[in-house]
């Protein structure tokens, strides 16, 4: 049934994440501590969801695919957001253009002075250009791909069924235990680029990524730290990316990008001394993003930019 056992923790986490959510519903706490403890795991398990999404999109779970597509209507009620929509922004551009002018994520797009509120507001940012994105594969994928099309009309269908059903059953419970951690997770998974690209070096086949190598984390994200193998093999599934990690991309990679502690890298770099900074230490100017250039055009999405097939030469020279 599983394409990989390890996804029996994806499974578990995103069981535990429903069960807690019909808990939170039914039993509907009253006392200030109660609640928070309750949207703060929420919070937390939506964005694992929307980190299990991600993986989703590069590597499916099941064997079946029928079992895939059911797999992500499931998802889609995590995040909070259709997961067929997760394809355009970030598989055709943001992995194929990775901070150039035709991904939609780069982070020259985070413009305040003060690197905090680039950490918040990262996302907002951006927003407007994920959503052309989606928008417009849509419309090519009508009729090019209708297979993924009909999958997003059934994610945005249950998705929506399902929000108008529970804010009719009980408003208050769903803005606090649904809208809140939809809200989080959404944050969170688009504003995790910019600590995974800001301040390295897209022009390197290597020193392109930030990596979290910490087990905590790892563990909780699906081994989602280790963000530059990702890039060079974006297929391979979650569970190999340490070892993939060791041996692809640890020999050639700065070691300064490679953060121990993602609280502590947060915390040096958003809080205390602060300070936006390329990976080396030199500052790291606030630059003008530009206009986004096309990443899809009528005839379908642009290949990957030069960079991108310098990586996977590489990764074939390495794995050979």
């Amino acid at each position: 049934m599983l394409r990989y056992q390890a996804d029996r923790r994806t499974l578990g986490i995103i069981g535990a994440w429903y069960a807690l959510m019909a808990y939170a519903w039914i039993a509907s706490p009253t006392g200030f501590w109660p609640n928070a403890a309750l949207v703060a795991l929420l919070c937390m398990g939506a964005f694992q969801g929307a980190v299990a999404t991600h993986n989703a999109v590069h590597c499916p779970v099941f064997v079946a695919r029928w079992m895939n597509n059911l797999w992500q209507v499931v998802l889609t009620l995590t995040y909070g957001h259709p997961v067929s929509s997760y394809v355009p922004g970030h598989n055709l551009s943001h992995h194929r253009h990775t901070e150039s002018r035709r991904d939609v994520m780069r982070t020259d797009k985070a413009r305040f002075r003060w690197h905090l509120l680039n950490l918040l507001f990262f996302t907002a940012s951006i927003s407007t250009s994920i959503l052309g994105a989606e928008a417009r594969y849509a419309r090519y994928a009508v009729g090019r791909h209708p297979r993924w099309a009909r999958q997003l009309a059934l994610e945005s269908v249950v998705m929506v069924a399902v929000v108008v059903a529970l804010f009719a059953l009980d408003w208050r419970n769903a803005l606090l235990y649904v809208v809140i951690p939809w809200q989080y997770a959404a944050w969170g998974i688009v504003t995790i680029n910019l600590l995974q690209h800001d301040g390295c070096d897209p022009a390197s086949p290597w020193n392109h990524s930030r990596n979290f190598v910490g087990p905590v984390v790892n563990w909780l994200a699906f081994n989602n730290g280790f963000h530059g193998v990702h890039h060079l093999k974006s297929t391979l599934h979650w569970s190999l990316a340490p070892e993939a990690h060791r041996r692809l991309l640890a020999p050639h990679i700065d070691p300064r990008l490679d953060e121990p502690s993602l609280l502590a890298y947060a915390l040096r770099t958003f809080v205390l001394p602060g300070g936006r900074r390329n990976f080396d230490g030199t500052p790291r100017p606030v630059r003008d993003p530009g206009p986004d250039e096309d990443w899809i055009t009528d005839d379908g999405p642009v290949p990957a930019t030069s960079v991108t097939s310098i990586r996977m030469a590489l990764l074939r020279d390495a794995a050979a």
